[in-house]
C-alpha cells in the first residue's frame, strides 16, 4: 500500500489529521508535514515540489491542504494543480493509464473547523455540553456554508456551552475532537471530497 507525504498550513490540521487519516486509510504508513500558515505553506510549496519531482518513489503520494479561507476556490485550487504539472507530478484531472495520479489538492471549505461542524456526533463527544439538536440548527446545517468563518463559529459554539471562555485554543480543539470522527458520517463536502480523493490516490 501507498505511503502518504501530507502537507497542511498549520498545526491544529495535523493534530487533526493525525487521527483521521489511518481511519481514512488503515493500510497505509503516512507522514505530515505542517508549515507555521496558509501563506508559510504556499511560499515554500514550489520548493517542496521540486525536491519531490526529483524524488519520489513509485508507492508514494503526495496531499497538499490548504484552508479556503476567502480565496477563490478555482483559482486557488488551478494554480495548486499547474504547480504539479510544472514538475511533471500527476494529479487526478490529468491521470491516464499510464500515468497514475500522485498528488491531489484539496481545500477546507472554508476553514478546518468546518469539518468538525460536519461531525456533530464528534464534537459533542469531545465537547458534551454542545446541543445536541446544533447540527439541526439552520446556520449549521450546511458546514461548508457558515456564514462569518467556521472557527469563529466553533468559538462561539463551544463559549455559549461553557468551554475556553478566553479563547479557543485550536490545537488542543483539533485533537479532542478528532479523536472522536468518524470519515463515513462526515456531512461537510468539503471532508468527502478529501477523503475520497485520499482514497482514491492510494487505490483503497
Amino acid at each position: 500500500m501507498a505511503h502518504v507525504e501530507v502537507l497542511v498550513e498549520e498545526p491544529s490540521a495535523e493534530a487533526a489529521l493525525q487521527r483521521v487519516i489511518p481511519r481514512i486509510l488503515p493500510s497505509s504508513s503516512f507522514l505530515i508535514h505542517p508549515f507555521s500558515d496558509k501563506r508559510d505553506l504556499l511560499n515554500k510549496l514550489p520548493q517542496r515540489l521540486d525536491g519531490y519531482s526529483r524524488w519520489l518513489p513509485a508507492d508514494w503520494r503526495i496531499v497538499v491542504l490548504l484552508d479556503r479561507d476567502r480565496d477563490d476556490c478555482r483559482e486557488l485550487k488551478s494554480q495548486l494543480d499547474e504547480w504539479a504539472a510544472q514538475r511533471l507530478l500527476v494529479t487526478p484531472s490529468h491521470a491516464q493509464r499510464n500515468r497514475p495520479a500522485n498528488l491531489v489538492n484539496r481545500l477546507a471549505i472554508e476553514e478546518l473547523e468546518a469539518w468538525f461542524f460536519g461531525d456533530i456526533e464528534a464534537l459533542r463527544a469531545a465537547y458534551p455540553r454542545v446541543p445536541a439538536n446544533l447540527g439541526k440548527r439552520a446556520p449549521y446545517r450546511d458546514p461548508d456554508a457558515i456564514a462569518g468563518g467556521t472557527w469563529e463559529a466553533l468559538e462561539r459554539v463551544l463559549r455559549k456551552a461553557g468551554y475556553y471562555p478566553t479563547g479557543l485554543p485550536k490545537i488542543e480543539v483539533a485533537r479532542r475532537v478528532s479523536e472522536y470522527m468518524d470519515p463515513d458520517r462526515n456531512h461537510s463536502r468539503s471532508f468527502q471530497v478529501f477523503r475520497d480523493g485520499l482514497r482514491r490516490l492510494v487505490g483503497a
